[in-house]
């Protein structure tokens, strides 16, 4: 999406797309919702539970509640069980998923200098460790970073050095594409896909067609 995420929108549509989902979707106030989905971190949770500048939150739990149409906890832990009961006393379905690597056996037994720049790069660490990798060494870097010249040719240099292979995140090999990395770089970079696998085997096609229904229901003014 374009930061104009109203404009981004329309673009998608006019080139085809009609299924738009959106991160961060109670940001764009400019574009009608069908379906609100609430995402919390099992491990996280809603931290210290305070809004922004005093904590993780952008808005108060309860207040989201209102425009959302449900929860989904990601992952394991107890930390999204507040989040969780809440939802649950506001009459909100609560749907449980868990995310894993895609082809996770051709990293088994490699050694590796993972890196990555997302909200918590630890995670990456583990599911690189989950997938069988040897994670060596680690670099993490701030959300949404992108990386110069200089932070590229010191992880190379590193990984040299200690004989690892470089390992990032689909979302950093994005970004490195776009950005400064040279083609040997990326030649030399290996990349952890994830996929997201719900509890549920019916929740993504139940979460789809009520958004369909209330799109049907805004279309014909209902």
């Amino acid at each position: 999406m374009t930061p104009n995420r109203a404009a981004g929108a329309r673009l998608l549509i006019e080139e085809g797309c009609d299924f738009l989902i959106m991160d961060d979707g109670f940001q764009s106030a400019r574009i009608h919702i069908d379906y609100a989905l609430l995402v919390v971190d099992s491990r996280y949770g809603l931290g210290n539970g305070h809004v922004i500048p005093g904590g993780p939150m952008r808005a108060p739990l309860l207040d989201q509640l209102r425009f959302a149409d449900a929860l989904l906890k990601m992952g394991t832990g107890s930390g999204g069980d507040e989040a969780v009961r809440k939802a649950a006393r506001a009459g909100k379905p609560v749907f449980e998923a868990a995310t894993r690597p895609k082809d996770a056996g051709r990293l088994s037994g490699k050694r590796f200098l993972a890196f990555a720049g997302i909200g918590h790069p630890e995670k990456f660490f583990d599911t690189v460790a989950d997938a069988g990798g040897v994670v060596a060494l680690t670099r993490a870097f701030p959300d949404h970073h992108f990386y110069s010249e200089d932070e590229l040719q010191e992880l190379a240099a590193t990984a040299r050095a200690g004989q690892l292979r470089l390992v990032t995140t689909a979302k950093d090999a994005a970004r490195l594409r776009n950005g400064s990395a040279s083609t040997d770089f990326l030649k030399r970079l290996d990349i952890l896909e994830i996929e997201t696998v719900f509890d549920l085997d019916h929740a993504p096609t139940r979460i789809i067609d009520e958004t369909l229904v209330a799109w049907r229901q805004r279309r014909n003014g209902g």
